[in-house]
């Protein structure tokens, strides 16, 4: 139940961000699935003997037809004829699988919170940042939850080498 509340929040935020800032799905492009690419919520992220580890839970992630066709699979007759935002996310059950992060690994976000005021949160597409600040502001909860969004992260010999957060359109 947390977690849905904690998603109307972000849906909110985003709201408050496209108006606020001008931002829209314009340029907005889908992540491309890849070989060895898993789409999670991440959990939680920890230094351990110099090595992150985050912790993760696998969700499937629609957008579009698939979205509208996955929507109406495991919603039954709500009265609509897809999934109402475009995008759909099936999480069946809650795991906590637990990654290291490869010290290189690359990090791309959407949105970020750059300053620590929500009127400077801005959308900017696949922004790199470096994996220490990513790590660092996963723990901030203040202004911009990072653990609210679904990331995309790509795996090599076990450990995560790609991290790219998911837009929520």
């Amino acid at each position: 139940m947390m977690r849905l509340a904690s998603k109307w929040t972000v849906l909110a935020l985003m709201m408050m961000l496209m108006t606020a800032a001008g931002a829209t799905a314009q340029g907005y492009t889908p992540v491309t699935p890849a070989e060895n690419q898993e789409t999670v919520y991440i959990n939680q992220m920890d230094m351990r003997n110099g090595q992150i580890y985050l912790s993760a839970d696998p969700i499937e992630w629609y957008e579009g037809k698939a979205a509208d066709k996955a929507f109406l699979e495991h919603e039954g007759n709500t009265g609509l004829d897809g999934a109402p935002d475009g995008y759909y996310i099936v999480n069946n059950s809650v795991q906590n699988d637990v990654y290291q992060v490869a010290p290189d690994a690359s990090v791309e976000v959407q949105i970020y919170d750059h300053t620590g005021r929500i009127e400077d949160t801005d959308v900017k597409w696949n922004e790199s940042i470096p994996l220490e600040q990513f790590e660092q502001d996963f723990a901030k909860k203040d202004v911009l939850d990072l653990s609210q969004f679904p990331y995309h992260v790509t795996l090599r010999d076990g450990k995560i080498v790609k991290i790219v957060q998911q837009f929520i359109p």
